[in-house]
């Protein structure tokens, strides 16, 4: 018998998290990284690896909230959500943003181990909770993506 969907999500996010495989997995990518390689912000414009991850844990924890049903808190639109870049000395305050980012990803799949295929099918603002977790998923790789292209421009990334 072939997967459910809840787990072909379940694979999918474990992918996308920490499981190498066809892509780099955002745990993987953000393994061993510095407050000051986090902050440098890349020439010509773009967002640091800090404004990204700040840009990820926005909605993943937008995502959490709206599956448990709870308080969502203020909303701003998309370009917020990068906010500013932390200090390239503040590491502290750097490993609390990974920190947050790790606690979002195990309240994302211990609540998406808790639904049913059935529960994949329920309406979810303009779609299904379903269509809401797999388009979830490719934001996380595709942001994935391009902090390794950013470690990578920085010479802090394994070599290939």
């Amino acid at each position: 018998m072939g997967l459910s969907k809840v787990e072909l999500l379940l694979q999918q996010r474990e992918e996308a998290w920490n499981k190498e495989g066809w892509i780099v997995p955002l745990a993987v990518a953000l393994d061993g990284l510095t407050a000051k390689a986090a902050a440098w912000e890349p020439e010509g414009g773009g967002n640091s690896i800090w404004q990204t991850l700040l840009h990820i844990n926005y909605y993943n924890e937008d995502l959490l909230y709206r599956l448990k049903d709870l308080p969502l808190g203020t909303r701003v639109d998309n370009k917020a959500t990068f906010g500013t870049t932390g200090s390239a000395d503040d590491e502290a305050g750097w490993q609390a943003v990974v920190a947050r980012t790790h606690e979002l990803a195990k309240g994302l799949q211990e609540t998406i181990s808790s639904l049913s295929d059935e529960d994949l099918e329920k309406p979810f603002g303009n779609s299904t909770i379903g269509q809401e977790l797999a388009r979830w998923q490719l934001h996380d790789a595709y942001h994935s993506g391009q902090i390794v292209l950013i470690r990578r421009q920085l010479g802090v990334w394994r070599p290939i």
